[in-house]
């Protein structure tokens, strides 16, 4: 006789478990990411995008082994994490980098297991933690200021020829003289900002300036980029073999590490040696070479961003909008200047005015009181037969 016991399923280890993923570059680690997939990352003062972007891949945890704020600036991206329900370890110190790509890892009360071995411990974030520390954080910006003021000035000597009178910009085959010109960045609400200025790309034909993964973001919305400017670490090989003009950012010495990639590639460039950031590099370009006008989607522009960039990019970018901020408009966010409402109410009404408007144009015309007497004689007939059909049931 068969036995009727089942054996029972192990029970689950508590905590939370996935497979490992380890990037100290949090945007290269988005590229990979899976969700459930454990993210480890390095990266301190957690900003708003690459936390947005860690969002988005709807990772099962994500294990820092640096602070994620570190009260140098009020930085959004640990509430953004928790604020998505994604669970933040915080402060967990080098260690957890060496864990091997794919292992599968446990997370309990802060503490990171692989297999039954203890990794590291650190901080589970919470709201309360992070309201605390961005309090905190608040109260130092005046220190920030100071050392943005001072960043400022030490850029403005190391870059004055090319801010003042465009030395160093190369020579392009991309014609901009006289043309409006589009900067896309992966920022802030680009995808959404991309969509509210179909009409204005359509209209305008603007020079399309991918900046790195903005580039991407371009073919994305159904565009190709005119130009691609950037260190080329975030950009895809597709995007680089579009077609359009590749411009490579290097260093003020000449120094470009992008170059071996577009060249492996085989992919026709120049070179642009610049102290700021791509972005900035991309705004000079546009404007030193007779932009009418400059249209930038996603780029920095508030203090926090800048102080997302750290303090090597703030001063770039303040002092290159002001270089060319009499053509500058800054779409950022545009997409949620107006969003349309329109009732059923008001879309009936609407209909009815157009069905209106239609009638008396018919009218109007022999054709159209052809066909309204027609319509009327039609009307006339269902109606006699309807009355007859009911005489003739009494």
């Amino acid at each position: 006789m068969r036995s009727t016991l089942r054996r029972r399923p192990p029970t689950p280890e508590p905590g939370i478990a996935g497979s490992a993923r380890v990037d100290r570059r949090t945007k290269s680690l988005t590229k990979r990411l899976r969700a459930g997939e454990i993210a480890v990352i390095d990266h301190e003062d957690l900003d708003r995008v690459s936390a947005e972007a860690l969002v988005a891949c709807q990772p099962a945890a994500v294990l820092n082994a640096a602070r994620s704020t570190s009260g140098r600036y009020p930085n959004l991206g640990p509430e953004i994490l928790v604020g998505a329900g994604i669970p933040l370890v915080d402060d967990l110190g080098p260690d957890v980098m060496a864990i091997p790509e794919g292992h599968q890892l446990r997370v309990l009360d802060g503490a990171v297991y692989d297999g039954d071995t203890l990794v590291a411990e650190g901080v589970e974030q919470t709201s309360a933690i992070i309201a605390l520390a961005m309090e905190e954080a608040r109260a130092g910006l005046s220190v920030q200021l100071e050392s943005f003021a001072a960043n400022t000035m030490d850029y403005l000597r190391r870059e004055r020829d090319l801010l003042l009178d465009g030395v160093g910009v190369p020579d392009i085959d991309t014609r901009i003289d006289g043309r409006q010109v589009l900067i896309v960045v992966r920022g802030y609400h680009y995808k959404e900002d991309l969509v509210t200025l179909r009409p204005y790309i359509r209209e305008y034909r603007p020079v399309l300036i991918g900046v790195d993964g903005g580039a991407d973001a371009i073919l994305e919305a159904g565009w190709r980029p005119d130009m691609i400017v950037g260190d080329m670490d975030s950009v895809s090989d597709r995007a680089l073999t579009c077609g359009a003009e590749v411009v490579v950012h290097a260093y003020r010495d000449g120094r470009a590490p992008g170059i071996a990639r577009v060249e492996q590639l085989g992919v026709p460039h120049v070179v642009f040696p610049a102290t700021g950031t791509s972005e900035d590099v991309a705004m000079l370009l546009a404007d030193d070479k007779g932009a009418e006008l400059i249209v930038a989607v996603g780029t920095h522009a508030t203090l926090v961003e800048f102080l997302d960039k750290g303090r090597s990019g703030m001063a770039s970018t303040f002092l290159t909008r002001l270089r060319v901020g009499g053509k500058l408009i800054d779409a950022k966010g545009v997409s949620r200047l107006y969003r349309q409402r329109i009732s059923n109410l008001q879309l009936t009404l609407l209909v009815l005015a157009g069905l209106l408007a239609l009638g008396v144009a018919l009218a109007s015309t022999e054709a159209g009181q052809t066909f309204f007497g027609l319509v009327g004689a039609r009307i006339d007939d269902f109606t006699s037969w309807v009355r007859g059909l009911f005489g003739g049931g009494a």
